[in-house]
């Protein structure tokens, strides 16, 4: 079933949390992504105290980077939430952003190696079974974490680029695409995924309004960071992708950039529209095969962006 989330900002004021993810909830959103990022919240905390304060969101966690935590540990946790809140919980995991994961001393020389046996490894141990043998970097061998939940929660990938995909095809249960995830970037992963009816989750910069030309030049300072070098695989499959790289070297800044793309690059890039218009953007992912389409919110007052957004549910 083709999905809809929303994610619960990072920097949201912590007396707006659990408000924040009641109101998606009864706005009718499918799921709600908590974000782990450095500096912020832990995605496992957060998830617990949403999942506690909601009846039937599902609630996803993008991401947990593979070397901040003991594999173990970290399906000991899932498992956790997995038993108190049955079919509610889909797990993101990653390499974590490279300068953050050197920053903590967490930056493996293989990351691709470590990504590859967490992922085993968490796999294994959420369905019961005992951790299997020791790796490079993960040794969690004949580990049992106990009770095993009844549904067990699926584990997804959140990479970028071909090899880490298709490791997420080989190893877990789909791929979360973080933005931007247009319909050829979406295809094109689909295909590198090479698994039979996988779990693909996007995120994008979401703005709706009723003036859709209004509502994606409020969301352009939400693609400031795109043309940069790192997510080249974002952009590769787009049809103007040269013409992109081109006007992002062109331009003196960041801002300068993303306030002066055409707007039918944002349209492309972002969630970002009248209702109509923003649905249709939605259809087009899901058509390219995303099973959950995440907005991520892109005004400067989230909460009160929520029943805009809710507008395409």
């Amino acid at each position: 079933m083709a999905r809809i989330g929303v994610m619960l900002p990072r920097d949201l004021p912590a007396d707006q949390v659990l408000t924040y993810a009641r109101s998606a909830e009864r706005l009718g959103f499918d799921e709600l992504w908590v974000v782990e990022d450095l500096g912020f919240r832990g995605g496992v905390a957060q998830a617990g105290a949403v999942l506690a304060a909601t009846s039937r969101v599902v609630v996803g966690i993008g991401i947990m980077p593979a070397g901040a935590r003991n594999a173990a540990f970290a399906a000991m946790e899932l498992a956790t939430l997995a038993q108190l809140f049955p079919g509610r919980l889909i797990a993101g995991i990653g390499h974590g952003m490279p300068d953050w994961m050197r920053q903590v001393g967490a930056r493996p020389a293989s990351p691709l190696t470590l990504l590859r046996e967490h992922a085993v490894a968490v796999r294994t141990l959420l369905r019961g079974e005992p951790g299997p043998a020791a790796g490079r970097y993960v040794d969690v061998e004949g580990v049992v974490i106990g009770e095993r939940p009844h549904v067990v929660p699926p584990v997804v990938l959140g990479v970028r680029g071909p090899k880490s995909i298709a490791i997420a095809g080989q190893v877990a249960d789909g791929v979360l695409l973080a933005e931007p995830a247009a319909p050829p970037y979406i295809a094109d992963s689909v295909e590198r995924l090479a698994s039979a009816s996988p779990e693909v989750i996007t995120y994008d910069a979401a703005v709706v309004g009723d003036d859709g030309r209004a509502a994606r030049d409020l969301v352009r300072p939400g693609l400031a960071w795109i043309g940069e070098p790192d997510w080249a695989p974002h952009l590769a499959a787009l049809p103007f992708a040269a013409d992109l790289a081109r006007h992002r070297q062109a331009s003196p800044s960041r801002e300068e950039f993303a306030a002066t793309m055409p707007d039918e690059w944002v349209r492309e890039l972002s969630l970002a529209g009248t209702p109509d218009e923003t649905r249709a953007r939605i259809a087009a992912r899901h058509a390219a095969g995303a099973t959950s389409v995440v907005m991520v919110p892109a005004e400067p007052d989230p909460l009160g962006a929520l029943p805009r957004l809710a507008q395409v549910v």
